[in-house]
């Protein structure tokens, strides 16, 4: 009898484990962002509607999951030509940039430029050594050491990245800030280092009052820069360093000030987004949800259409437009966006194309809309 009591209580105890392993991982997933697919899930193999292949809509697997959007001609050829080791077409790019004080697309090249120098900087190398004082050059630096940092930690959730993993990401992280704080002083007027700078503070556990510098440095340069307010709410956000209350408070006061067409509009948006943990589509379907997307859109009407994140802003419009049953307005955002799926809410799905398509073929449907 007591070995058997024995027997039982082991077994208790490993039940009591996996209990506990599994509760860990559902709040860590919780912590970091993680979201699961919808609860509408698709059920067996996909097949393109009628309704949605008259539109010319994409299936999934004609999804580019790598992108929000199909890259510019510009970049498309700077990034062609460092795949062939040539620098050249990438330093005029950015040159161009910083002449024209196109602060947005700087962020965004150089964060395209800078996660191909992250698998392979020997382009990046040979023009260090061609221009040795070159801000362009040492902003792409910055960038990459970011997107290394990225690569070393690799994108799984914590429990299940190692700690070699973990020490690499941060001492990448820690390379990072001379990286950044050299290409600030290379070019005072640029706000791109600041801004790279802000994902390293996420991973780097930044205190409060160390972002407000940084903040303070960004908004001096570029007060309603799209790139940055991303980066900076996901700092405040509770997956993080804040909370749901000042990532809101944040969101809402960028919304409040921005001009109409920068887009800003689209943060009460995200920050409701990363704090949502219901599955009830109610929440989505309020009074503010539906002003807030009503000012979203608005905001994207008015904007510039080569503005780089325009895009990104489309589909989560798209996103809501379908959960308020608005589908004609949902239909013409997907229409936008169609045949690119890296961007909110897709990214943080398993299946980011499949989601998006069953999501957009609900709304289709519902609309009625036809070629």
């Amino acid at each position: 009898m007591t070995v058997l009591w024995v027997v039982l209580a082991l077994i208790a105890l490993i039940v009591l484990a996996i209990g506990l392993w599994f509760l860990k991982a559902i709040v860590q997933g919780a912590l970091e962002g993680w979201r699961g697919d919808s609860p509408d899930e698709p059920d067996g193999p996909y097949a393109l509607p009628e309704e949605s292949a008259a539109l010319g809509l994409l299936p999934p697997d004609r999804q580019n999951a790598d992108r929000a959007s199909p890259a510019p001609a510009e970049l498309t050829a700077a990034l062609d030509a460092v795949g062939r080791g040539e620098w050249e077409p990438a330093a005029e790019l950015m040159g161009r940039t910083a002449t024209a004080r196109d602060w947005e697309k700087r962020s965004a090249y150089s964060y395209e430029l800078g996660e191909k120098a992250a698998h392979d900087d020997t382009w990046l190398l040979a023009w260090e050594t061609a221009r040795p004082e070159d801000p362009d050059a040492a902003v792409v630096r910055a960038r990459s050491t970011v997107c290394l940092a990225g690569a070393i930690r690799g994108g799984k959730r914590a429990e299940y990245t190692t700690g070699e993993q973990f020490r690499g990401f941060h001492a990448m992280l820690q390379r990072s800030r001379a990286e950044t704080e050299r290409a600030a002083e290379l070019n005072p007027e640029d706000p791109t280092p600041y801004i790279t700078e802000v994902w390293a503070a996420l991973g780097l556990g930044y205190p409060h009052a160390e972002m407000e510098r940084i903040w303070a440095a960004i908004t001096e340069r570029a007060p309603y820069h799209y790139e940055a307010h991303f980066a900076a709410v996901q700092y405040w956000c509770k997956k993080w360093r804040g909370s749901h209350e000042l990532a809101r408070a944040f969101a809402a006061e960028a919304a409040a000030k921005a001009p109409l067409g920068s887009l800003l509009t689209a943060f009460p948006l995200i920050v409701h987004f990363e704090h949502d943990e219901t599955t009830d589509q109610e929440a989505d379907r309020t009074p503010e949800m539906i002003a807030l997307v009503d000012a979203a859109l608005a905001d994207v009407a008015a904007a510039d259409p080569a503005h780089p994140r325009l895009a990104e802003v489309r589909h989560l419009l798209a996103y809501y437009l379908s959960l308020q049953d608005r589908d004609e307005a949902a239909v013409e955002q997907f229409r936008l966006v169609d045949g690119y799926v890296d961007a909110l809410p897709w990214r943080y799905r398993a299946e980011p194309a499949e989601q998006y398509c069953f999501l957009r073929d609900q709304s289709v449907r519902a609309a009625g809309v036809s070629a």
